[in-house]
């Protein structure tokens, strides 16, 4: 249980016997930081224009009292995107802050009495006008001004904010409210997703929402969530990936579409992985994979002017180049350049698994078909190094048993996953509209789920039955949002753009519930 500071609890009385209601409603907010800022840049005195009395309302993340006057600084939701330059000439951006003078003579002394009680962290609504202090600031001069909402835990140090990376997490509302990078991350996210949409949307992509809750699991090889329905008596699966449902509405006649969705997999936790995360699906009738190669250049390439303002963006040590157009290479081909195999090995299980020997030793769990291999040869030797954006193409149609198989190589399907900073980020293929080769390969991974294969997909009977009413040729994408906004912020860690990340509860594993 949550047990409050006995010095708020005082302090929260002393308030109430002066009749001051710690956490009142009803005030009327005119204005934002930012909009202030932009409408005084270079007025010299905003006093000696006739603009009228505005309204602001914030958290005080400052305050200075001198005697009968204060300063008192407030935070709210308005943007630092104002271009200026402080004191010492150097170039800013002004906006989410504005600074509020308060004094006595000006609103009363009863009601100056009671805002001497504010703390650090407290919210604030002022009404007044606008002046320019002598150090130059844009400043509301208030002729009214009263508590809007008590804080009631200690503040954290404003000259430090909160640095600890688990805290930050956990304590997103302060994490918010303290560091100005994190909601600068945030919301660019909000302008990446929005972006996105409209791309869709611009090339007649209609958006839909599928089931999160699925009797069978599928669209991914992944170990998902299982839950319990009491009514239906039934077991259900949180989703993997919408995939497979699209696909239904692409048989329907939806011939574009796409889900900006919510993804669970039951697997670990680290830097690129969270159990829960953000994706979008989309889905062209009448594309293939080429098309899609293009569309996800066209994608990426204008996220990153549009959000981040360039092509060539930093990320720890290096700088990422987007620009058109991204290189492309079979697997094979990045597995053999960088391991050294020959070619004409690369279909051989035993030459490959006698190279991962010499390299690695034996070991019982070691892969025992060339998909396989190829899996962990590229794993372990390609990956990390694609760092510009890179599309790998020819995947083996055993380790892709949702994609189209290639013409003249049935061996291969018409699949790429795309690349950036050794991650995947994206996956995408001709999608398989065979429904017999699509049932036969479903059959193929319920049996390496019988053999003890956790993340093997199920045999999806009504997935079968939809494609034999035909599906036209098609071609389909997920690609990874959260992966995207690291990248565009360069930012390291997957928990620190998603606002609320999994986390183990503090004190144990039922102390939250407690």
């Amino acid at each position: 249980m949550f047990e409050f500071d006995k010095k708020f609890l005082t302090k929260l009385g002393e308030l109430r016997e002066m009749g001051v209601e710690p956490w009142p409603n009803g005030f009327e907010v005119t204005h934002l930081s930012t909009e202030l800022h932009a409408r005084f840049k270079g007025v010299e005195d905003p006093s000696a224009e006739d603009y009228g009395e505005v309204a602001i309302g914030g958290r005080i993340m400052f305050r200075n009292r001198m005697g009968k006057a204060m300063f008192i600084r407030l935070a709210d939701r308005g943007e630092p995107t104002v271009d200026d330059v402080d004191n010492e000439g150097n170039a800013i951006k002004r906006g989410g802050v504005i600074q509020v003078w308060i004094k006595r003579d000006n609103v009363g002394e009863q009601a100056y009495d009671k805002l001497k009680k504010l703390d650090i962290g407290d919210f604030l609504w002022a009404r007044g006008t606008m002046m320019r202090t002598r150090t130059g600031e844009v400043t509301l001069k208030a002729n009214a001004a009263q508590m809007a909402a008590k804080v009631m835990s200690p503040f954290p140090d404003r000259f430090h904010g909160v640095t600890d990376v688990q805290l930050r997490a956990r304590m997103r509302y302060v994490d918010l409210f303290m560091n100005a990078e994190t909601k600068a991350v945030f919301r660019m996210r909000s302008r990446l997703v929005r972006y996105i949409r409209n791309f869709f949307e611009q090339r007649d992509y209609l958006e839909v929402e599928t089931p999160m809750m699925q009797p069978i699991p599928g669209g991914a090889v992944a170990r998902p969530f299982e839950t319990h329905h009491n009514a239906l008596d039934m077991q259900l699966f949180l989703r993997i990936a919408p995939e497979l449902y699209l696909k239904r509405l692409v048989v329907g006649g939806l011939e574009r579409v796409f889900e900006l969705n919510r993804t669970f997999r039951n697997e670990g936790i680290s830097l690129k992985h969270n159990p829960e995360f953000t994706m979008i699906e989309f889905y062209q009738a009448w594309a293939t994979y080429e098309d899609l190669i293009v569309l996800t250049e066209e994608l990426v390439s204008g996220l990153a002017l549009d959000v981040v303002g360039s092509l060539q963006i930093p990320f720890e040590d290096k700088v990422i180049d987007y620009s058109r157009p991204w290189k492309r290479a079979d697997m094979d081909v990045l597995i053999c350049e960088a391991t050294g195999i020959a070619h004409d090995q690369m279909r051989d299980a035993d030459a490959l698994r006698a190279f991962w020997v010499s390299k690695h030793g034996d070991g019982e769990k070691l892969p025992t078909t060339v998909g396989k291999w190829w899996e962990l040869l590229f794993d372990e030797y390609v990956e990390a190094t694609l760092i510009n954006p890179t599309f790998v193409t020819g995947f083996p149609a055993e380790i892709s048993p949702l994609a189209r198989r290639t013409d003249g190589d049935p061996f291969r399907t018409d699949r790429f996953e795309f690349f950036i900073n050794g991650w995947e980020v994206g996956n995408a293929f001709s999608e398989l509209n065979d429904p017999i080769d699509q049932a036969e390969r479903f059959a193929a991974q319920a049996q390496q789920r019988t053999g003890g294969d956790d993340e093997a997909m199920y045999f999806d009977a009504d997935y079968i039955r939809a494609l034999s009413f035909a599906m036209p040729p098609t071609a389909g994408e997920g690609i990874g949002i959260d992966r995207l906004v690291m990248l565009l912020t360069g930012t390291p860690s997957i928990r620190d753009v998603i606002l609320f990340p999994t986390l183990r509860p503090e004190g144990g594993r039922h102390a939250d519930a407690e």
